[in-house]
């Protein structure tokens, strides 16, 4: 029987772990030589010895025919089975029983996404887009997310085009100011027009967001502790850090909101992945706190039509962390804005995440059930289309 047995399950977030040459395999000559190496900061190692092992334990689980079994509770990582052959990941998702599976990247942005370069930068982003929709292109179930940056809106608008064209079922985007504009700024509006034209939503997700932590509060006199992972060095999220995740995510949607890109575009969608979701509600309410009282004195936000949330509820999907009581999030905010994850094959996403939300269920629908397994993963992509 499948991890997920009898429940139709769509996971909003999983993850490829790259190897070495990743990117570079998918690049353009000009592009190539170019590219620094790919950061293992973030990781739970700084060494690609670790990477060069995995790939040799992959060869001979292939050439031994070993099956992938209850990989939900195996290994994580870059060992984990599928964690970079497509091959082997068709195998882990037959184990999982998931019907559809969104596919991030996890660490060659750092090769390209925010260097100064623009030839580069999206030089990277092609190649990347190609190395996801590769991955991705033998089975149906697997949905390639696309990598891009506002940086240059015309060159955006090309690259979205061209990973539409590849494979690619929605764009990750960097949760933050684009150089000193919001995201708001109508010299932006000919990228989320090519979102609702294109018919793919984009995404926010943990790592490329506004920074918010402030250094000093690091300072406290103790010695610095080990990251998510276990590393002593390591650069992975900390218990501060993780305090603050949904800090630029809330900074990028009230933007969408108040500079009027949601009015403005009404097919527009999107997904905020792996930045938690126990901030929803309160977050909701406190959009609208914020329309009745400064619509008094903001001609923007006065001329809103819709009550604020409400742009969010129509535009907007979540996904809450396995330990949060998604339960409680269904109740105060409704069940329409939140979506199933596993984080395959991270280890964040724990061995059991169907049983953890399922344990925060007691008094939940059915419906409501179905919605956060299935009906809004599917909404985000198929209703980018609807009037």
């Amino acid at each position: 029987m499948t991890y997920a047995a009898n429940r139709f399950c769509c996971d909003a977030d999983s993850h490829i772990l790259e190897t070495r040459d990743w990117i570079a395999n998918f690049a353009d000559p000009a592009v190539r030589d170019k590219l620094p190496e790919m950061s293992l900061l973030k990781s739970g190692t700084k060494s690609f010895t670790l990477i060069h092992e995995a790939v040799v334990k992959q060869r001979e689980r292939t050439a031994l025919r070993t099956p992938a079994v209850d990989v939900v509770k195996g290994v994580k990582g870059w060992n984990a089975p599928g964690a970079f052959d497509a091959a082997e990941r068709k195998a882990a998702l037959d184990d999982l029983g998931f019907k559809r599976q969104l596919v991030f990247s996890t660490f060659s942005a750092t090769q390209y996404l925010h260097h100064e370069d623009m030839e580069v930068r999206y030089g990277g982003i092609r190649a990347h887009n190609r190395a996801m929709s590769a991955f991705c292109a033998d089975d149906p179930r697997l949905i390639a997310a696309g990598q891009m940056s506002l940086a240059d809106p015309m060159r955006c608008v090309e690259e979205m085009s061209e990973g539409v064209r590849l494979g690619c079922g929605a764009f990750w985007i960097p949760g933050m100011p684009v150089g000193d504009k919001s995201p708001g700024h109508p010299d932006f509006d000919r990228v989320w027009q090519a979102f609702c034209d294109l018919n793919v939503p984009f995404l926010l997700h943990v790592g490329p967001n506004s920074p918010t932590k402030i250094a000093a509060y690091e300072n406290n006199g103790r010695p610095r502790p080990k990251d998510i992972t276990g590393a002593e060095g390591g650069e992975n999220l900390r218990v501060r850090d993780f305090m603050l995740l949904s800090i630029g995510p809330q900074q990028f949607l009230t933007a969408l909101v108040f500079d009027g890109v949601f009015e403005r575009f009404p097919r527009l969608r999107g997904g905020v992945i792996e930045l938690g979701a126990g901030w929803v509600p309160e977050y909701l309410r406190t959009l609208d706190l914020s329309q009745r009282i400064f619509k008094r004195t903001d001609p923007s936000v006065e001329a809103l039509p819709l009550k604020a949330s409400d742009y969010i509820r129509r535009a907007v999907k979540f996904t809450p962390f396995p330990g949060e009581d998604a339960g409680r999030l269904i109740r105060e905010a409704g069940a329409e804005l939140f979506m199933f994850s596993s984080d395959y094959p991270h280890p964040e996403g724990t061995d059991d995440p169907i049983g953890r939300f399922e344990r925060t269920f007691n008094g939940i629908s059915e419906d409501a059930k179905n919605k956060f397994y299935s009906e809004n993963f599917q909404a985000m992509f198929a209703s980018a289309s609807a009037p």
